[in-house]
Order: C-alpha cells, then structure tokens, then sequence
C-alpha cells in the first residue's frame, strides 16, 4: 500500500510501549493496538516504518509481523499454540541421523550431538536417536518436559520461537538459541547441515540457495525479535 504517514514514534501504551504513526496508534490486521513488551523492541519496530519508501512493503517489516502474529493469533490461543509448537520436540531433526556416508553422520553428530547434550542438562530428559527417517517415538517425560518448557513463555518469545521452530525443524536447537546457549551462527549451521552437505557434493542450485537465504533472513528476524523482547 502506499506510504500515508511522516513518521513512526514510540510512546508509552496501555498494555506495553506502543508504536504510532504520525501520533496515532498502529492497530494490527486485527484491530488491536500495536504494543509491545519493550522499547528497544518497539524501537526496532519503528525504523522498520520509517525505513519504507514510497509504498509500505510487509516482506521488509518482519518484525511487526511478528509482533502483529504474538498480539493477533498467539495471545489468544497461547496454549493451543504452545502445545502445536512443542510437537516438533517428538520428531527433532537432531534424532534422525543419516545412514551415510559416513562423513555426512559424523557431521550431523559433531553439530548434533553437543546441543542434544545440552537439552539432557538442561530439561533433565533424555533422546531416541535413530538412523534414518522412520518415526522413533521419544520418552514421554521428553515429551512433557519439552512442552512445558514451551508453554511457559509469553505470546511474544511464542512468536519469536515459532519461525525458529519450523525453519530448523527443531525444538532443541530453538530453545537452545532462545536460552542463549548458541549463538545465531551455530544455530543457523546446526539447522542446515544437510544442506551444506548437498551443496558441497553437488554444487548449489540457485533456486535452492535462493530459497535457503529466504529460510535464513527469517531465522535471523525471529532471532532479532526475541533478542529485543
């Protein structure tokens, strides 16, 4: 849509720091007012408006969409999302080793292997690791415990949680970048490690590279907004 505002501010609102556009509130899809948890991330939020053209692009704006998805479809049904999101944890990318070559195992386990060590620690559980891509069920108190672990966050980490989530394929490496146990880096090449694979024997496909910097630049955004949360 075309640009119909001068500028974008931050100011205290009823429920958090609210974000204005030309001293009005900005409401979401739904209607409810844009508000969020703090100013840094309310800020963030900001320049992302103040940095639109002559149009208003959402692709450029990823940040209120995630604010806009915490207010508008998390917050309602923050259990029920919760609980669809704490689903990956039954079906971790980390517990499904390839059958070969072997130097495409041993990868996967060098950057694997630690992180599931970690949730071990961490959550006190345990993990089915199988080779292939059959269905190992995991301990029902992995289950249990990875979802609570879930359900304990607020609206806004959900939303910040959810694209690292389905982008990686994984519940441990989310709430290992989330915690700050690993960094974005380490997060992002223990996510993809199957593809570096692929593109290392075959070379890259430029649709494939293409979509993997889309996947990439959402990664990044999701960890952006938790970071300001």
């Amino acid at each position: 849509m075309k640009r119909f505002y001068r500028e974008a501010a931050a100011a205290p609102g009823a429920g958090g720091v609210a974000v204005l556009l030309d001293g009005r509130p900005v409401r979401t899809p739904a209607r409810a007012p844009l508000e969020v948890p703090t100013e840094a991330l309310a800020e963030a939020i900001v320049a992302e408006w103040d940095a639109q053209g002559d149009k208003v692009d959402p692709r450029t704006m990823p940040l209120t969409g995630l604010a806009n998805a915490a207010l508008d479809r998390v917050a309602p049904e923050r259990q029920a999302f919760a609980a669809g999101l704490a689903r990956y944890g039954e079906s971790d990318l980390l517990c499904y080793r390839a059958d070969g070559p072997r130097p495409l195992a041993e990868r996967q386990a060098a950057a694997w292997d630690p992180l599931l060590a970690w949730a071990r620690r961490r959550y006190d559980v345990d993990f089915a690791v199988t080779a292939g891509i059959v269905h190992q069920p995991q301990p029902q108190a992995t289950v249990e415990r990875l979802a609570a672990a879930v359900a304990a966050r607020d609206p806004f980490a959900l939303a910040g949680l959810a694209p690292l989530v389905t982008i990686s394929g994984s519940l441990v490496v989310a709430l290992a970048l989330a915690e700050g146990e690993i960094g974005l880096e380490q997060a992002w090449a223990a996510a993809t490690v199957d593809e570096a694979w692929q593109a290392q024997q075959w070379g890259e496909d430029p649709l494939a590279t293409e979509a993997l910097a889309n996947r990439r630049r959402e990664f990044e955004a999701a960890w952006r907004f938790l970071t300001l949360l």
